[in-house]
């Protein structure tokens, strides 16, 4: 045993998801049934539940709790379970026998009423029959008149020539659509990757197309949307001040409903481009060639597929922009009101001034009556006080004192009142230059 350091704990799971959900080995005559379930609404316990019930009537040992994948012959028939993000999907295999293609279905051998309880609503069901090449292949107006119904087919040599595959691409009477494959020289391993990826290529074109009838949802409420954002902004450019409360109102309305409509669609969008880009990618691992007169995989897909993922990137492109116009717009609107309160704050300010200009004349007026005041009583003591000196016999002219006295009292009142004003005001802010 040679000495390593610790592992990462994630270090075999990732390297064993390389090795995830294989391929069934196939070997022609072969009849598949294939049916995926959307997972909204159902709990990964009823999931659980409903592969380990299908195990105990038959006496198998079920899957491990949690398992993403489990594969396992039952006898009648073999099962593969599988686990995705968004939906499951059981695939059915049954060896072939002596009837004709169609004739007979995987799924019959499958319990019916376990079937019919299986939780999460289809989104996908096909019928595959694998089947030794004829040499000659049926002439294609055959193989559309006895098992598609004489509808036009889809199909292409695939896998390098090594085998032809047929479909119509339409759901049956029985609700499943059909796939017919002609082995030419697959191995069993190379079998069981074609056919499970045309299986693929019709479950994910389905989920591909899930955001569609939302895109069209979303095309008459964005141009109501856009309608009143420039309704909104002809307001804004030509509006009043009081026109904008309204215009704010309206505006973070708008917004809100974009967000909730943005929430809701953006991850279905996301998901339909994350399929788009399997489908594509299962197309490409076909491998094609061209059959004369019938319309490839590829081409089928690219002509009714492509139309409708663009339709959905123009919505979510639109809505993503609709997003960012509104946010724009509320900036600018926003902008506008900071700009009429700093304009209603200055004029705030300068009444402010104005009054403070005011009240200051006033203290001086009333400083200066006060100033007279003080003094016309201190006099009037002085008066008092001189006129009492001479009455009593002293030598002084009154008059003259009191007269003197009068400026003499005012200068220093005047002083006294300064001094206490300085005293009381704060000192002015010095210049820091």
């Amino acid at each position: 045993m040679i000495a390593m350091p610790h592992d990462h704990p994630l270090r075999r799971a990732l390297n064993d998801e390389a090795h995830a959900r294989p391929p069934e080995s196939l070997t022609a005559p072969t009849r598949l049934s294939f049916i995926a379930l959307e997972d909204a609404g159902v709990t990964r316990a009823q999931q659980e539940a409903a592969i380990m019930e299908l195990c105990r009537r038959y006496g198998m040992e079920p899957p491990l709790p949690d398992s993403s994948h489990f594969s396992r012959d039952l006898g009648p028939f073999r099962v593969k379970w599988e686990k995705h993000t968004e939906f499951t999907r059981y695939k059915f295999i049954v060896a072939g026998d002596g009837a004709a293609p169609f004739e007979k279905f995987a799924v019959n051998a499958v319990p019916s009423d376990w079937l019919a309880n299986l939780p999460g609503r289809v989104i996908a069901a096909a019928h595959a029959e694998l089947r030794p090449a004829p040499d000659p292949l049926p002439p294609v107006e055959d193989i559309s008149a006895r098992w598609f119904g004489g509808n036009a087919l889809v199909g292409a040599p695939i896998a390098s020539g090594s085998a032809v595959a047929f479909t119509d691409f339409r759901i049956q009477a029985d609700g499943f659509s059909r796939f017919l494959v002609y082995d030419k020289s697959l191995t069993p391993r190379q079998a069981g990757r074609t056919v499970q990826r045309l299986l693929e290529l019709d479950a994910y074109r389905i989920l591909a197309l899930m955001s569609l009838p939302l895109a069209r949802q979303l095309g008459p409420v964005l141009a109501q949307s856009e309608t009143e954002l420039v309704q909104i902004t002809s307001s804004l450019a030509s509006g009043t001040a009081s026109d904008e409360p309204a215009m704010l109102v309206s505006l973070t309305r708008l917004q809100a409903q974009i967000q909730q409509h943005l929430f809701q669609s953006g991850p279905r969008f996301s998901a339909s481009d994350a399929y788009y880009r399997l489908v594509q990618r299962r197309t490409d691992e076909l491998r094609e060639g061209r059959l004369e007169g019938v319309q490839t995989f590829k081409e089928f897909i690219e002509r009714r597929l492509v139309p409708a993922m663009n339709t959905c990137a123009s919505s979510s492109a639109r809505i993503e922009k609709m997003s960012q116009r509104v946010a724009e717009t509320t900036g600018l609107l926003s902008t506008r009101v900071e700009v009429s309160r700093q304009r209603q704050a200055a004029e705030q300010l300068a009444a402010l001034n104005r009054r403070a200009q005011i009240q200051l004349r006033m203290q001086e007026t009333v400083e200066g009556l006060s100033v007279a005041a003080i003094t016309y009583y201190v006099v009037g003591l002085v008066s008092y006080f001189v006129k009492g000196i001479a009455s009593a016999g002293a030598a002084i002219r009154a008059d003259l004192i009191i007269a003197i006295s009068v400026p003499i009292v005012a200068i220093l009142v005047a002083l006294g009142v300064r001094r206490v004003k300085k005293a009381l005001l704060p000192p002015l802010p010095t210049d820091p230059h």
